[in-house]
């Protein structure tokens, strides 16, 4: 069966224990950075930080500051449209079990801005030094091993769940009526089309700019042309390879 997270934003504390606990799991590079006057850090996903927690402030008419967390990582789509983006075989897989969106060696060969621009939540990176696209692969490896993700079993608050996709909808949508009396604008994001599902207390947009999706990001002239001509690309390579 399909797995799922649950994330419910009102537990997070930003202790930043999900964005420790991936980054040492998967021995991720220590990624040099300043005070910028945010608790956000670093100020964005990265080759080296696939799971980031935002931080953004907002005051009310009344002069009312509230903080707002948000544990960022790849969605893993359902229907992933970077997958569908993909025009090297192999390069972007989804796992059958898990229904993991997995990233491989592969993605070397890929047009980085088509795959980036494909994404509707803003999450592929390009590694600089392998020339991979790269992002959360799930924890593919502990999930196979009936395993949590490492972000789950790094929070301490009890703000990420994970588990079989029906049972993570059924927690999120009774967590979603309790928080409702007392936060109206609570909502879902997305629920029907990830298996990432955030419960945000406000608009989804005082979170994070890609909070929810609206449609995958439109392509640029460049970007359609390149996909257009990756086929000829490749043959040119085989045959050069050959």
């Amino acid at each position: 069966m399909p797995k799922a997270f649950f994330i419910d934003t009102t537990k997070c504390t930003a202790c930043r224990g999900c964005q420790v606990g991936c980054k040492e799991w998967k021995d991720l590079p220590a990624v040099p950075t300043k005070q910028t006057g945010t608790h956000q850090n670093p100020p964005d996903l990265n080759p080296y930080n696939l799971k980031l927690v935002r931080f953004s402030e907002h005051m009310d008419k009344n002069g009312v500051v509230s903080w707002y967390f948000f544990p960022d990582q790849c969605r893993h789509c359902l229907e992933a449209p970077c997958k569908q983006a993909s025009s090297v075989e192999g390069a972007i897989l989804q796992d059958a079990a898990s229904g993991a969106v997995i990233y491989t060696e592969k993605t070397a060969q890929e047009d980085f801005e088509i795959i980036r621009g494909a994404c509707p939540y803003n999450i592929p990176r390009l590694d600089p030094q392998t020339k991979r696209i790269v992002k959360c692969d799930m924890c593919i490896d502990r999930v196979k091993a009936n395993l949590l993700p490492m972000c789950v079993k790094s929070c301490a608050m009890g703000a990420m769940s994970f588990g079989e996709r029906a049972d993570m909808l059924k927690m999120a949508a009774d967590r979603l009526a309790v928080i409702k009396k007392k936060f109206p604008k609570a909502q879902l994001c997305n629920p029907d089309d990830v298996a990432v599902i955030y419960l945000v207390a406000d608009d989804p947009k005082k979170y994070h700019e890609f909070a929810v999706a609206l449609g995958p990001q439109p392509m640029t002239r460049q970007q359609l042309l390149a996909g257009a001509f990756e086929p000829l690309r490749r043959m040119a390579r085989a045959m050069q390879q050959g």
